[in-house]
């Protein structure tokens, strides 16, 4: 009699430039005792952090499946974005991102999988063996676990001996034979019967990316490409099989697991000093405190009074701190004269970036909330449904906006690696930057306060990751 079980898998995937060089991994633990059963990792070539995070989620489901083809699965993950798509809380928008959730979704029975988000400091693992995945890649060839084959064999034999004579057929040996077999056929085309032996498969032929993947958003689409590069595989045979465990105790003993330090041997990656934007939102205009649409296809307006007063104020805060090493501005005349006043106070340059504009608001420009709601009922109402839906007269979508943001900060990211930059923008690009950076869904938009003049921050790193810092810090204004 084969005896029930729940697995945990814990998945990850990252791509440094978004779209750039990208790999996953995944690993498949024991919920009691918190022990490694497989490892799965790849580097797939030019995708973004949503294709690599669902195809992570599809290798950890896999090898679990291998392992015990009836057990329940734990899934626990830190992007927001597929553990809120996969229990079905979000919708799945972006067209190439429905066969990866599809994928995942056929792996095991819906019933039998629940998904749960973690901070990244508890999914250690998984992000340790994406980026070794990545790593590999960049040199030109293909990921390797760490131990020699003799060694993993080796414990597979102690555990294999272990077992009792009760236990489920095919024993622990034949689950990891198994789950070696199902990860070595995804890749490299190997009949499951032919796979044998050896604890470290490595397969040699191609994991497909074909798919368009999604850039920290379900609106956004970027062309991922596969690399002519391997899948490889560990798989360790468990101990005893142990009786399900209920879903309270089994988040309860995997915790530990998550947290605790890295095994002797390992080490987390090295992702060097990121690349942090400082989101200044420019000082007020006439226009501000009437709380009107005012983006760039309005009349351009200057900073009022109070808006250079409060340039100066911010200008005096960013030199009392000393961290601001370039300044980047949008090229609306009320962002250059809150830039200048800061580059005065530092001696620095500033440059413009046309990417860093408000969003266009069409016939809305200059009108409050309430005119537009009088005037363009149903076009307010579609606009606020929808990020795909553009204001009266031609203005730009959120959609349309996030896909220029995102563009504008990989370009960003990639020339000031390393550097502390002043970014001079607007309402808009400060929401999607921090939306984009946290992976919450586009009427996150509507949740955000961002006052005039207020300091944002957000750290982005060399495998493609992002930390929020801070968010409408308005104290040097008081």
């Amino acid at each position: 009699m084969t005896t029930a079980r729940e697995l945990i898998v814990e998945a990850d995937g990252g791509s440094r430039g978004n779209p750039g060089p990208a790999g996953y991994g995944a690993v498949v633990l024991d919920p009691v005792t918190g022990e490694t059963l497989a490892e799965a990792a790849e580097y797939i070539g030019v995708a973004t952090n949503n294709v690599a995070e669902y195809k992570g989620l599809v290798a950890g489901l896999t090898a679990a499946r291998a392992l015990f083809p009836d057990a329940t699965v734990h899934v626990r993950m830190d992007s927001k974005l597929v553990v809120e798509q996969m229990s079905g809380r979000w919708k799945i928008k972006h067209p190439d991102m429905k066969p990866l959730a599809a994928e995942a979704g056929r792996v095991f029975p819906a019933g039998r999988v629940r998904y749960e988000w973690i901070p990244r400091e508890l999914n250690k693992h998984a992000d340790r063996l994406a980026n070794e995945a990545m790593d590999a890649g960049k040199q030109g060839r293909q990921w390797e676990p760490s131990g020699s084959t003799a060694a993993l064999d080796a414990v597979a034999a102690r555990n294999a001996a272990a077992l009792p004579p009760s236990g489920p057929p095919g024993d622990a040996t034949a689950g990891a034979a198994r789950a070696r077999a199902a990860l070595a056929t995804r890749t490299s085309g190997v009949p499951a019967e032919a796979v044998t032996g050896s604890a470290d498969v490595r397969g040699d032929g191609l994991f497909a990316a074909e798919e368009a993947g999604a850039s920290s958003g379900d609106f956004e689409a970027e062309a991922g490409a596969a690399a002519p590069t391997g899948h490889a595989a560990r798989v360790l045979a468990p101990t005893a099989p142990t009786a399900a465990v209920p879903a309270e105790s089994s988040a309860t003993a995997a915790a530990p697991a998550g947290s605790a330090a890295p095994r002797q041997g390992w080490s987390g990656p090295d992702m060097g000093a990121p690349a942090t934007f400082v989101l200044l939102r420019h000082g007020e205009t006439a226009l501000t405190p009437e709380k009107r649409f005012s983006g760039s296809g309005g009349t351009d307006p200057e900073l009022s009074a109070a808006g250079l007063r409060q340039a100066e104020a911010v200008a005096a805060a960013l030199a009392a701190r000393g961290t601001i090493q370039e300044i980047v501005s949008s090229p609306l005349t009320r962002c250059r004269q809150t830039a200048a006043a800061v580059a005065a106070r530092l001696g620095l340059d500033v440059q413009v970036e046309r990417g860093l504009r408000e969003t266009d608001f069409g016939a809305w420009e200059g009108l409050t909330f309430g005119e537009v709601r009088e005037r363009y009922p149903r076009d307010l109402d579609d606009w606020l449904a929808s990020p795909k839906a553009a204001p009266t007269g031609g203005g730009e979508s959120f959609a349309a906006v996030a896909r220029r943001v995102a563009a504008t900060r990989d370009r960003l990211t990639a020339a000031h690696a390393g550097r502390t930059v002043l970014l001079v923008t607007h309402v808009t690009p400060i929401k999607t930057l921090v939306r984009l950076a946290l992976g919450a869904p586009p009427e996150s938009l509507f949740k955000m306060e961002l006052s005039a003049a207020s300091i944002s921050a957000v750290a982005y790193y060399a495998d493609g990751n992002a930390s929020v810092r801070l968010l409408n810090d308005t104290s040097h204004l008081r």
